[in-house]
């Protein structure tokens, strides 16, 4: 499946899950206060299935999987007349507490999914590398990291995987927040050191140009030969599947980077190298001529082989009790990290860059679900309790939007008034309308970029 169809898919299956959920929590909420649902749709415009349960609920599948909504009943809109027993089941006619329950089920049910999904990932055990880092560039490199360096703690939260130093950077780059960082180098010495994120552009989002301009990467993996063709360079010149590259005329290489770039700079002087590998232990000298080839659009030398892949030796996994408190911990994490960001957008702090939408979330979606299922519910959780926060923002249209209809509701004693909540409607709509075409243009210039 290649990215593109991939994306799309992966996108139906996570919008599909995820807004089911949401709906259900409207739906199993508003059935046991008593309401009467007329519809319950997963996706808008033409229904693409549909059936009737024997409470006369309509269940829909629709075209465009991209929302859903319960529709319940409420005499405000009725199209044609009901009768009295009928009209207790109508949503208005609830109290103030329960139609409260019904609009906050939504999010909460949210809520709940991203607390399970964690609480899976954490059983399964999600696959991750070590923090170990590359030579460092830009402001890692001016703050004193070096190759070679575990990434231990970074604003004081601890980081025992890569993943995890990238979230807890990632909520400092936001911020443009200078922030401390812990590290211990490969003599074991642990050094305390600030990286000056103060320094990045005021407007700089939270994308590859900006952790470049950062310059802290993953460390590669050894120059190991895992594959390679008949009649290329490396095989002409005797190299065999397993050989660790050690040596490029007289160079050190310790990983895949230290090979990239010493090949390189050695074959634009002269093409054909000595090498040095490691092959079961023994020291094997090589001459191998390079040749230029076309790579992903440019002119580049090569030895026509492929590296080994670096393996995953951070596994994040509890046993279910232990799971439990460590999926509410990440929720908590991560709730206080999207808050953050947001308030930081609002007050101007972070850039409306960071903003993401339907592009970036397919994109993360297929690269996720090709990373395997622990990594997809960690997604699918992240996800999830975005939805929830967002959701709860007061804004007309969305459910926060109603729940603050009703907490006016219960200071003044009496509903806010049909214009009023009309006008906020065409505001909220205004506003969420704005937010995704912001969201839509930032992903096509990431594309663009």
């Amino acid at each position: 499946m290649n990215a593109f169809f991939g994306s799309v898919w992966w996108l139906i299956v996570t919008m599909g899950l995820l807004i089911t959920f949401h709906e259900y929590g409207h739906f199993v909420v508003a059935r046991r206060c008593g309401v009467k649902v007329l519809k319950f749709s997963i996706g808008f415009g033409p229904a693409l299935w549909s059936r009737f349960d024997r409470y006369g609920t309509e269940f829909v599948v629709a075209a465009i999987p991209l929302g859903g909504y319960v529709k319940m009943l409420d005499e405000r809109e009725l199209d044609g007349a009901v009768g009295p027993e009928d009209l207790e089941g109508a949503f208005n006619r609830k109290p103030v507490g329960q139609r409260m329950a019904i609009t906050a089920a939504g999010p909460v049910f949210n809520l709940i999914f991203a607390i399970a999904a964690l609480w899976l990932m954490f059983v399964i055990g999600r696959p991750d590398w070590q923090p170990l880092i590359d030579t460092p560039k830009g402001l890692a490199a001016e703050a004193g990291l070096q190759a070679g360096d575990r990434l231990v703690a970074v604003g004081g939260q601890n980081t025992g995987s890569w993943s995890n130093a990238v979230q807890a950077l990632s909520e400092a780059t936001a911020m443009h927040r200078d922030v401390a960082i812990q590290a211990v180098n490969p003599g074991g010495q642990t050094r305390t050191l600030t990286l000056m994120l103060s320094k990045l552009p005021p407007d700089a989002p939270l994308d590859e140009a900006t952790f470049q301009r950062i310059g802290i990467d993953l460390q590669p993996p050894a120059a190991i030969a895992d594959s390679m063709e008949k009649d290329t360079p490396a095989a002409r010149g005797g190299m065999q599947p397993g050989d660790r590259i050690v040596e490029i005329n007289g160079i050190a290489v310790n990983n895949f980077g230290d090979f990239t770039r010493s090949l390189a700079e050695q074959a634009a002087k002269n093409p054909t190298l000595g090498l040095v590998v490691d092959r079961h232990g023994q020291k094997v000298p090589l001459n191998v001529t390079a040749e230029q080839r076309q790579v992903e659009g440019h002119q580049k030398w090569v030895l026509g082989i492929s590296i080994r892949g670096k393996a995953k030796d951070a596994v994040e996994q509890f046993g279910p009790l232990q799971a439990v408190p460590a999926a509410f911990d990440e929720i908590w994490k991560q709730t206080r990290q999207t808050l953050g960001l947001l308030w930081s957008m609002l007050t101007g702090q972070a850039s409306l860059k960071n903003l993401s939408g339907v592009i970036t979330i397919a994109q993360v979606a297929n690269t996720s679900a090709q990373l395997g299922l622990a990594w997809f519910l960690s997604f699918l959780a992240a996800i999830s309790l975005t939805l929830a926060i967002m959701n709860l923002l007061p804004i007309p249209i969305l459910d926060g939007g109603h729940l603050l209809y009703y907490l006016i509701e219960l200071v003044k004693g009496s509903p806010v008034s049909d214009r009023f909540q009309i006008a906020g409607q065409y505001v909220g709509l205004t506003l969420l309308v704005a937010l995704m075409g912001l969201a839509f243009y930032n992903d096509i210039l990431r594309i663009a970029s």
